[in-house]
């Protein structure tokens, strides 16, 4: 029998850097779980991946377990990566924070293919163009 779902949260984390202070422990604490537990798991699953933002979907069942997903880290986080930037522009049709290569948004893409709503790579790009546009980043 597959135990009952009490909630999903989902938490954009450093990783291999969780820690039980906020927003880890405020997001988590209140379902009743072990926070150590999952602070633990997700920095061994991340280690490998230090120092990008990775999201992770915890699913948290009535009798407290919980198991959680890593996904790929955020489309913006890997733009500003690649432009060299620390933030996107506030203006973006007026002001460009940076630049990058069609050759990047691809490379982009393809890692991000498998939380897009798409399966097709053309998709996928035009998905990451349309990120890159509206952070103010220009695609050469």
């Amino acid at each position: 029998m597959a135990k009952k779902v009490r909630t999903v949260v989902t938490l954009q984390i450093p990783a291999g850097a969780a820690n039980p202070a906020p927003p880890v422990g405020t997001a988590l604490g209140p379902h009743g779980i072990n926070i150590m537990d999952f602070v633990k798991a997700y920095n061994e699953q991340t280690k490998n991946q230090t120092g990008q933002i990775i999201p992770a979907k915890i699913t948290i069942f009535e009798d407290r377990s919980f198991t959680f997903v890593t996904k790929t880290p955020p489309a913006s986080d890997l733009l500003r990566r690649a432009a060299g930037i620390t933030k996107g522009s506030a203006k973006n049709l007026q002001v460009k924070a940076g630049k990058i290569t069609a050759k990047q948004v691809r490379e982009i893409a393809e890692l991000k293919l498998p939380d897009l709503n798409t399966g097709n790579i053309e998709d996928a790009v035009r998905i990451i163009e349309g990120s890159a546009r509206s952070m103010g980043i220009e695609v050469e």
